[in-house]
């Protein structure tokens, strides 16, 4: 108690102050970091001081495994998490699954694992907040985060066109618009925290996991990504996080994209001047433009060092030239594989300084190498000065998402948002954007009623979502897209199968037996026979192109053609002599030259998302326009691996006995009607180096339909002091136009678009001439000459 006589003078000292002795007594008894009103920065203070080693290194870690230690069956258990965790909760993993629950596959990445309800899931959220808020010393809340790539990865929300078709889309508002759905979802849930967007550049199709990106250009990857943070967490450089925002991660920094042999987690053999100029710069563009929660290292290593112990690339990089103030939040599993896997570290106890040091702030899922950092600062090899600052990074996240004022779910406001109407139709507006005409001799659209169409293959009659998805209230295939659109039958046969098994969680992946797939064919054939005109669909499904996360549980392949039988069932129903449009459902790019050289109309649909079935049927009657492009190049050989359209000059300058051009090129997709694009005007034809130039392009539709087209805008280099880029994307914007209209698009290019790498790896604008390229393709553009003097 207080002493009567220190009392008064206190009591005293309130009144001079100015304040009533009971509110200065309150505001006395209440800790500075519980007042709402105080800035972050002396509430991260204030609570760090209080805090023990323990409860700070709790902070560090997370559960998702050992979420078993804290409920009782499924229920979160008050006493059971102050026996395991009387120092608090740092993070939860994926509180939306069952993982760590009694009879749970523990299936690595959470997809094998029973979702939980919407409203179990709240139930869950909440009472483990209710304990960590009121039970815990110091009532510091739990940061729970999710998965949310192209949709929150939990029962019952949205699932949106995955996210490379959504980079097709070529539109930055609807990109916004999409996560901006995805943090409502996540929030109502009382989730402030998702793993998304990934902006790697994706540089080898034989990597699985190259549907989770928005392609290979820097450019675009840049552009996509600062739209996803904005729609997930809100425009600009704010502090706070708005009640229905939630912080993003950018993944993975970096070189995941173009990893050895294709192999997810394979070394990336870059150059530091390659990362500045093509894998850095996304990641830089968001840090710079957006107030990015956290940063996720990637699982691979450049040049020997793994991105989870590498200092440079995390602290001079990251926070030292782009001025990161975040959180950097492990890749799962990715401190301990610096033993297993690296074999950087002799122990998990190494691991874990070796990641703290390099500047990684908590790791997921389960914290096990952070666990034993108490041990390490005890003895000696680790500051608690090191530890201080990453649980403040932590801390200040938590402060900023209002957590300590109200970290809880609304069940009623989640079960009116959730999947909602309004959601439903941003997800098939989504994917009326996302799909890609690649080729069409005039088949497409079709007449509905006046043809008879068979609809066959693999991926007709499933809704594939592709990888980090969960249940959607509900989700369209083509076939019943076709049928709704219809209103009737139709001719259908699967024709193959791809696997065994549909089940993505399967570690193993069997391909169909042939002999099976060969009567199959036949069956298919026979029906179609009847028909007079064909719509083939093929390409993946969720177990041939994925995140391959362990050595049992692969992903990546060595060839980029149809598996399996997909190819046979195309020939003999092109032999039929019938017209055959292919629709493309798949995650990693369309490179089947077969089909390419022989089918009449290929739909480039990727994962199209819930809504997808309803909207290729849309596409292919002419209900829609097509008009999304390639955010990759499309390759025709494996052996042409990597390929991207902005090579060095001293590229790509051909083979024996093959094509060197790609199957489809990068910026491509074609319309039901006809575009016309301009040459570039430019404002002026010579600017300083700190100068700016606006280049104007005149865009008409000259066909006999409403459609959308994406005027794109190159530059090149002509005269740099190092090779450049023979083209590189720095705008493009996607313009609807009505039969006749036209339209002047604008773009004004900088500093920024004409920065390079000099020879002595300085950022500089260098004098000379630039080739500004505009056109709807890479590979169909038109040039005017600027000089930068």
């Amino acid at each position: 108690m207080i002493g009567r006589r220190r009392l008064l003078v206190w009591l005293s000292s309130a009144s001079v102050a100015g304040l009533t002795p009971g509110v200065a007594f309150a505001r006395a008894a209440k800790p500075l970091y519980k007042d709402a009103r105080a800035p972050i920065a002396e509430r991260v203070k204030d609570l760090l001081g209080r805090m023990t080693l323990e409860e700070k290194v709790a902070q560090t870690i997370a559960l998702w495994a050992t979420k078993a230690e804290i409920m009782d069956g499924l229920a979160f258990d008050p006493a059971k998490a102050s026996t395991a965790y009387p120092n608090g909760i740092g993070q939860i993993s994926r509180p939306s699954d069952k993982r760590g629950g009694p009879g749970i596959v523990n299936t690595e990445g959470g997809t094998g694992a029973r979702w939980r309800t919407p409203a179990e899931n709240i139930a869950f959220n909440n009472a483990a907040q209710h304990w960590a808020l009121e039970e815990t010393r110091l009532g510091i809340p739990v940061l729970f985060h999710e998965e949310a790539l192209h949709g929150f990865m939990a029962t019952e929300a949205t699932s949106f066109p995955q996210a490379i078709a959504l980079a097709g889309s070529f539109d930055t508002g609807l990109v916004r618009r999409v996560n901006a759905v995805i943090a409502r979802e996540a929030r109502a849930r009382g989730v402030p925290y998702v793993l998304s967007p990934v902006v790697d550049i994706a540089r080898d199709p034989r990597w699985g996991r190259i549907e989770e990106t928005f392609g290979e250009d820097p450019y675009l990857c840049g552009e996509m990504g600062v739209a996803a943070v904005e729609g997930l967490q809100g425009v600009g450089k704010g502090e706070r996080l708005a009640k229905d925002k939630v912080f993003a991660t950018l993944k993975h920094m970096t070189g995941h994209g173009q990893p050895q042999s294709g192999t997810n987690v394979g070394p990336a053999q870059i150059s530091q001047r390659e990362l500045r100029e093509n894998f850095f710069p996304p990641f830089r563009e968001v840090v710079e433009r957006t107030a990015i929660g956290a940063v996720m290292p990637s699982y691979n290593e450049i040049d020997g060092v793994p991105s989870h112990a590498n200092h440079w690339l995390l602290q001079d990089v990251l926070r030292g030239e782009w001025g990161f103030d975040g959180v950097v939040a492990s890749d799962y599993g990715a401190v301990e594989e610096l033993d297993r896997i690296h074999h950087v570290a002799v122990d998990k106890a190494d691991a874990a300084r070796r990641a703290l040091a390099a500047g990684v702030d908590c790791e997921l899922p389960d914290g096990i190498a952070y666990r034993v950092l108490v041990d390490e600062v005890r003895a000696g090899r680790v500051s608690e000065a090191a530890i201080d600052t990453a649980v403040s990074r932590m801390l200040t996240l938590k402060f900023r998402a209002g957590l300590f004022e109200n970290p809880y779910g609304d069940v009623t406001l989640a079960a009116q948002i959730t999947g909602n109407a309004e959601a439903r139709a941003l997800a098939l507006e989504a994917a009326r954007k996302s799909i890609c005409l690649l080729k069409n001799d005039g088949t497409l659209p079709l007449r509905a009623g006046a043809q008879k169409i068979a609809v066959i293959g693999p991926n007709a009659a499933p809704a594939r979502l592709g990888g980090y998805s969960s249940v959607p209230k509900q989700k369209i295939g083509l076939l019943d897209g076709i049928k709704a659109r219809l209103g009737t039958d139709v001719i259908h046969a699967r024709g193959v199968a791809i696997t065994t098994s549909e089940n993505p969680t399967d570690n193993e992946v069997i391909l169909a037996d042939p002999a099976k797939n060969r009567a199959m064919i036949a069956e298919a054939v026979e029906a179609a026979k009847a028909a007079d005109v064909i719509v083939l669909a093929v390409g993946d499904n969720e177990l041939t192109s994925r995140e391959g996360f362990a050595k049992n549980h692969l992903g990546d392949r060595t060839g980029v053609d149809l598996l399996g039988e997909q190819n046979a069932l195309f020939e003999a129903l092109h032999a039929l002599g019938k017209p055959v449009v292919v629709v493309a459902i798949h995650g990693r790019p369309a490179s089947w030259p077969t089909v390419a050289a022989k089918a009449n109309a290929i739909l480039d649909c990727w994962y199209v998302g819930q809504e997808g079935g309803t909207a290729m049927a849309e596409a292919l009657f002419g209900d829609v326009n097509p008009g999304a492009k390639l955010p990759v190049t499309v390759i025709r050989d494996a052996g042409q691996i990597p390929f991207f359209y902005n090579h060095k000059p001293s590229a790509r300058r051909g083979y024996l006995f093959d094509d060197a051009a790609p199957l489809f090129p990068f910026g491509h997709g074609l319309s039901y009607t006809r575009f016309t694009v301009g040459a570039p005007q430019l404002s002026a034809t010579t600017i300083a180096p700190d100068g700016n130039v606006t280049v104007s392009v005149e865009v008409a539709n000259t066909g006999a339909l409403s459609g959308d087209e994406v005027v794109q805008l190159y530059i090149r280099h002509l005269d740099a002091s190092v090779t450049q880029p023979v083209m590189a994307l720095k705008g493009f914007e996607r313009v609807t136009l009505a039969p006749g209209a036209r339209k002047t698009v604008r773009f004004t290019l900088g500093p920024k678009a004409f920065r390079i790498w000099n020879v002595a790896m300085k950022e500089v604008v260098e004098a000379g001439r630039v080739e500004i390229m505009t056109g709807n393709s890479s590979a169909k553009v038109q040039s005017a000459i600027l000089t930068i003097a």
